[in-house]
């Protein structure tokens, strides 16, 4: 087993996994697995820019990060920069600043670097399961955009869209500086029309039709699938490979839509950071299931991390056999 951290920097949130590896049998044991909403994209499909005071929370969350891998003594490190950071003009500010706190330089990957990682963090325990019909589709729906990947061992075809539930709700539902509380109409179908758009570019270049099972990730889904469940809390063992049916994700998704905030901030598996994007994150899920004519989803917590942490022991496996 090697042991390893994982840093996934995206839109709305930063996660870290420190996890023992074994990269021949594909058993993953998590010693720590959190999550931090920073906003690190807030205001980036505006202005091209990173905020000051995003970076400032991101930082904020690299240090205390630091003190838990430093604690676990993991032995290899790899930190991944997704969305926002591709598309900011000033993000070697932000590279300097993580490579100052964590001693590694963020890897500012591309879409099609995002979906293999979140392929295989999500599907690398599926197999051997009869009961999921091949080839998966995984959809990683993040803060500025979602990765599609098709794929049954193997990423067969994969493509990242600029929809995400930040990008959807700073470009269709804030009005002088907040969030319609709730949304017109008229926002709603411009929301839709932007997601089926982003639809057709994924379609050209992933065969969406061929899936069998649709596997889900990222926070808005297992948000999705904690309102479903009518959980107390969040509870990541109950959401793991939970089914959630499309009527049920459009019900979920039609409410998000009409409620206020402090509706949707009454729910208590709702992480407060979410409370204002979670609808848009919730519109996007449905507007696949619906292309796709998928009758449920199935809801991972394991994803791009996990994807991240393979990838990392593989590594270092190499290293000492000395490939």
């Amino acid at each position: 087993m090697t042991r390893v951290a994982a840093v996934d920097c995206g839109t709305n949130s930063i996660r870290l996994l420190v996890a023992d590896v074994h990269p021949g049998t594909g058993e993953l044991v998590d010693l720590d697995r959190r999550m931090t909403i920073v906003r690190l994209g807030q205001g980036v499909d505006r202005t091209g820019r990173l905020a000051p005071e995003a970076l400032q929370r991101t930082f904020a969350a690299c240090r205390e990060y630091a003190e838990v891998i430093k604690e676990h003594g993991a032995e290899r490190l790899r930190f991944v920069a997704t969305s926002a950071s591709r598309d900011a003009e000033n993000r070697d500010a932000f590279v300097r600043g993580v490579l100052d706190v964590l001693g590694v330089e963020p890897e500012v990957i591309t879409g099609d670097q995002e979906a293999e990682f979140s392929f295989t963090g999500a599907t690398r325990e599926l197999k051997g399961r009869d009961d999921l019909a091949k080839p998966y589709l995984v959809v990683d729906i993040g803060g500025g955009s979602t990765e599609f990947v098709v794929g049954e061992d193997h990423v067969r075809a994969a493509r990242s869209v600029d929809v995400g539930c930040v990008r959807m709700t700073e470009r269709h539902l804030v009005r002088d500086g907040k969030v319609s509380d709730p949304p017109t109409e008229q926002q709603i179908a411009a929301m839709r029309a932007d997601i089926e758009a982003a639809l057709d570019l994924a379609e050209q270049s992933v065969p969406l039709g061929e899936a069998r099972t649709l596997v889900g990730l990222a926070g808005s889904v297992t948000t999705v699938s904690a309102i479903a469940q009518e959980l107390p809390a969040y509870d990541s063992a109950r959401i793991h490979h939970s089914r959630i049916s499309r009527e049920r994700v459009r019900e979920i998704t039609e409410w998000l839509l009409r409620s206020t905030h402090a509706e949707r901030a009454a729910i208590p598996s709702m992480h407060p950071g979410r409370v204002d994007v979670i609808g848009a994150g919730a519109l996007v899920l449905l507007a696949i299931m619906e292309r796709i004519g998928a009758e449920e989803v199935v809801v991972s917590e394991h994803d791009i991390l996990d994807g991240i942490a393979f990838k990392v022991a593989e590594e270092a496996e190499w290293g000492r056999s000395g490939f």
